[in-house]
């Protein structure tokens, strides 16, 4: 088998995330691959792989907030909000040769902060357990409920006229949950022209912003692991175990929390040798494992 850890992989176009877990599990003969964060296959960029015994960590990791380069075409709207969708309205292009440059920076500065966003609905919601985009494809008409995200930044890089379209280029960071198409669609509507996204690059995820190229995996397998206390280290606060109390969780017997304690946010519990043992949290004195990794 082989060994556990991360891999931060850029996910090329045209690939669903599922896709990229297949060709993984293919590279590192195993089974137990996960990923963290779904990307559209029409989206590139880092996308969190977990392998054996990582996976129990994907639900746990601090990715919260994301970074991405995402370019927007002004003058047409689709059903998805990409350009993956059929076209359901396009604006008069003397219409959208109007739109100021001002306009579009200012569109954009309205929708940082805490905004309620309503996904698109062609998503991978469940609404009453169906996937909307699959209620979509059959026909359905799906509205689904506004939800509230934040947007740290959403920063116009460039403006580009190209008759009948201005395409705008953003740096856009956000909280998980956060779909950069629907900011598209949201900038479009308020500029009267409608909006869709073109191009998406996710360049972070928490704290990962240098992933592998996924053709490398086949020569580098698993070297390419981060390995599990370096998961450690990048993504939780650490308890530094002695020996006993690492003994004690080893057995999965409950000790007493003498670590930090972080809000109620999950700790990674490292014994002597460094070793990564646990994620846990501090539950009415007592250590309480999310997961047990040794």
């Amino acid at each position: 088998m082989s060994g556990s850890g991360l891999l931060v992989v850029d996910k090329p176009g045209g690939l669903t995330s599922h896709d990229v877990v297949a060709r993984v599990r293919r590279v590192m003969g195993t089974r137990k691959v996960g990923h963290a964060g779904t990307l559209d296959p029409m989206a590139t960029g880092v996308l969190v792989i977990g392998v054996n015994k990582a996976t129990r960590l994907l639900g746990h990791l601090a990715l919260h907030d994301k970074r991405y380069l995402a370019t927007m075409r002004l003058g047409s709207s689709t059903v998805t909000d990409d350009r993956e969708g059929e076209a359901i309205s396009v604006a008069d292009p003397a219409q959208v040769a109007s739109v100021t440059d001002d306009a579009i920076r200012s569109a954009a500065a309205s929708l940082v902060g805490e905004i309620d966003q309503q996904p698109s609905a062609v998503s991978a919601i469940k609404v009453d357990g169906r996937r909307a985009y699959d209620r979509v494809r059959a026909g359905e008409d799906v509205s689904l409920a506004s939800r509230r995200v934040v947007v740290t930044r959403l920063d116009v890089v460039s403006i580009v006229r190209a008759e009948p379209w201005i395409d705008v280029d953003l740096d856009v960071e956000c909280s998980t949950g956060t779909y950069v198409r629907a900011l598209a669609r949201d900038m479009g509507a308020a500029l009267g022209v409608g909006g869709h996204l073109t191009a998406l690059r996710r360049t972070r995820v928490g704290p990962f912003s240098e992933p592998i190229i996924l053709g490398d995996l086949e020569d580098r397998g698993a070297d390419a692991l981060m390995p599990m206390r370096d998961v450690a280290t990048a993504c939780f606060p650490i308890w530094s175990l002695d020996a006993e109390q690492a003994r004690a969780v080893g057995f999965g017997q409950r000790i007493a929390w003498t670590g930090p304690d972080p809000a109620g946010d999950p700790v990674a519990l490292i014994d002597p040798e460094g070793e990564f043992l646990a994620l846990a949290v501090s539950d009415e004195g007592a250590a309480r494992y999310l997961a047990v990794l040794g």
